[in-house]
């Protein structure tokens, strides 16, 4: 029977977007969740396939409601309670269960027992959860985001949040290859995403580096525990966005999930989530990448295409610093680039005065890495490498960090520093 949003659970209506049926839930096997991974953790896989029990049961009670079936639909949320006790939109669904017995469900939680506010903050994550729950049953195959996601050695894992689906994609490295390992439910800020200033509540869009887990005794409000991500970086510091204290955390001992919505700028996750996701955060250098409305493509052809030419421009722009050629190394730098309050005609001027008679100098890279940067408006690159220089008055070896932006079709540095 196909499931249409005039169906009696107002929930249903409000959440479904396409029409479903019982069948593509059924086929779902709930005892055959582990992810085709070769990743080593065991917190990882049993998160997995304890997370997709979690939405499937959620799912499955939700059909059973707009179907009639309520004494099912109770057995089936009874299950949920039993494996998750703390998860409050199972509660919600529980009451609304006990509280039509046997009447015909009209709405989403008790308008009366309710504050509206908090049923509509657990209605958007149910929202959220059915549309990946089902958006797994009918992928036939790996979607890859349309980002350039190219770590160095030492980054064995990255992960990447898309805001606007409230979740966290965990891969890791396979050579030179990304492989999925698994996603997980997300909150995000109270008053969405973009932050611009301390206090604005938003979660930032960007590229950034967790750090290690802190060591200090925290409320038991971050839960398992937290990693400090490298919010403001230098895009952000360049468009004056400030505040500081965005972390990757888990959820009060109480509190299963929270809504989508609810956090004061940070990455919030379940606690057995966030103990999966520990073995890949380990380094205090994981990359997370924060975006909104992710493109998926059904192969990586493109973003290998753009990291290939990329890779020329550099290749490129190393060999013209090795030649001393100012004009042509300059051709690299946008005219909108800075660094450390040094605007591109300060660094033109330097460049030249340094470059004047030619010094014999050696430049190698190593460790690089390349990470598409999530900005709306403009095409953006962050590249990471050790850079090793020696001439006959120095020799020095930095890790240092630039942005790349497309302008027209060549690539163009527009931010030079140390990482």
């Amino acid at each position: 029977m196909i499931i249409n949003k005039a169906l009696t659970y107002s929930l249903l209506a409000a959440i479904t977007l396409v029409p479903w049926n019982a069948t593509a839930v059924n086929r779902f096997s709930f005892g055959n969740l582990l992810p085709k991974t070769s990743f080593s953790s065991a917190a990882t896989i049993a998160s997995t396939a304890a997370a997709d029990l979690v939405e499937g049961l959620l799912v499955k009670s939700l059909l059973e409601i707009s179907e009639g079936k309520h004494q099912q639909a109770l057995n089936t949320i009874d299950e949920l309670i039993q494996s998750v006790p703390n998860f409050k939109l199972a509660h919600l669904v529980r009451g609304d269960l006990l509280m039509a017995q046997g009447k015909y469900l009209q709405a989403f939680g008790d308008p009366v027992n309710n504050r509206p506010d908090a049923v509509q903050d657990l209605q958007e994550e149910a929202r959220v959860r059915i549309e990946r729950y089902l958006a797994k049953q009918s992928q036939a195959e790996e979607k890859q985001p349309n980002l350039i996601l190219a770590p160095n050695a030492q980054q064995s894992h990255l992960m990447l949040i898309d805001t606007s689906k409230s979740r966290l994609y965990l891969y890791q490295k396979n050579n030179d290859h990304l492989k999925y390992v698994a996603d997980y439910y997300i909150t995000v800020g109270k008053n969405g995403v973009e932050k611009q200033s301390e206090g604005d509540k938003r979660t930032p869009i960007g590229v950034y580096f967790a750090s290690t887990k802190l060591k200090q005794q925290l409320p038991d409000f971050y839960g398992e525990g937290a990693y400090p991500l490298s919010y403001p970086n230098e895009w952000d510091k360049a468009h004056n966005r400030n505040g500081s204290g965005i972390w990757l955390h888990g959820t009060p001992s109480s509190t299963y999930s929270r809504p989508p919505r609810a956090s004061d700028g940070c990455v919030v996750v379940a606690n057995q989530d966030l103990k999966a996701l520990e073995p890949a955060l380990q380094s205090g250098k994981t990359p997370i990448i924060i975006a909104n409305n992710l493109e998926w493509l059904n192969d990586s052809s493109t973003p290998e295409r753009e990291k290939e030419i990329l890779n020329t421009e550099i290749d490129n722009w190393l060999n013209d610093w090795k030649s001393q050629d100012t004009e042509k190394y300059l051709s690299y730098y946008s005219k909108d680039f800075s660094t450390n309050g040094i605007n591109y005609q300060q660094w033109a001027e330097h460049k030249y005065r340094v470059q004047a008679n030619k010094p014999k100098i050696d430049i190698s890279m190593s460790n690089i890495s390349m990470f598409s940067y999530p900005d709306p408006q403009k095409k953006l690159v962050v590249v990471d490498f050790t850079q090793n220089f020696s001439s006959s008055h120095l020799k020095n070896k930095m890790q240092k960090r630039q942005y790349w932006i497309q302008e027209g079709n060549r690539w163009k540095i527009i931010y030079e520093g140390a990482a």
